[in-house]
């Protein structure tokens, strides 16, 4: 079960958005590198970064400081926002990422993302971000009549290597992660699924060890590491059970 520490990138800044809400971003840290660095020393594995802007644009904005995160940090990188075509998805993994997200692309045109997995297996990931059950593309902006379930079984062994499931409802306000619809999505496809959105405290990280949830390839979380609501040590011993008892619950 894997922690991901989230960077989210809003004009070279380290921010976490409210609701999606490009207006409502608060910045955490100017130096998205050193962040990264930062992540590594509290014992994190992977991080998980998003070019906010690349998102809305279509095309990658903060990729001077996304290269700077890869060379501060040994963590393998999984990169989404903006990202459309295969060359774009070649340039990224060419630059060191371990893993590229398409969100909008995937939606838009199935048949890129089943190439592209062809063309870099096991370094595509699909990002499925659902408002109300329904996917939403452009960086949240536009919802689509898709249904996430429906999404995510057109690439059953196409070689995804993950679905980042975002309930974007629950986004930067620390409400708890989904649980219901990430299992429930989970359960319906093969390939393995990471939540997102909204995980608010350690009760969350003890959730991700229950039995049920064992299904997951892990979970993101931004606003409550920023926070100090989630002690990485703490949340990573957890995960490893060492720590179960220390949380209560």
């Amino acid at each position: 079960m894997i922690l991901f520490p989230a960077i989210d990138l809003k004009d070279g800044q380290c921010v976490r958005l409210k609701l999606g809400d490009m207006q409502q971003a608060t910045v955490y840290n100017a130096d998205p590198a050193a962040q990264a660095k930062a992540f590594e020393d509290q014992g994190f594995e992977w991080l998980h970064v998003v070019d906010l802007n690349g998102a809305f644009a279509g095309e990658s904005v903060n990729g001077a400081a996304v290269e700077a995160i890869l060379k501060a940090t040994k963590n393998p990188v999984q990169l989404g926002g903006g990202i459309r075509t295969l060359d774009h998805i070649e340039a990224w993994l060419s630059k060191g990422l371990a893993r590229v997200i398409l969100g909008t692309v995937a939606v838009r045109d199935p048949e890129l993302v089943k190439q592209a997995c062809k063309q870099f297996p096991g370094k595509i990931a699909v990002g499925i971000d659902a408002k109300g059950g329904k996917v939403a593309v452009e960086g949240w902006a536009e919802a689509s009549s898709l249904g996430v379930i429906e999404l995510a079984q057109k690439f059953e062994g196409a070689g995804v290597s993950a679905i980042i499931y975002t309930d974007i409802d629950r986004d930067g306000i620390l409400a708890g992660i989904n649980w219901a619809s990430t299992i429930d999505l989970a359960e319906a496809v093969s390939i393995p699924v990471i939540a997102s959105g909204g995980l608010a405290s350690i009760a969350d990280i003890v959730r991700l060890t229950m039995p049920d949830a064992q299904k997951l390839e892990g979970a993101i979380s931004g606003r409550a590491l920023y926070d100090g609501r989630i002690d990485p040590r703490e949340a990573l011993a957890v995960l490893r059970g060492e720590a179960a008892g220390a949380t209560g619950l």
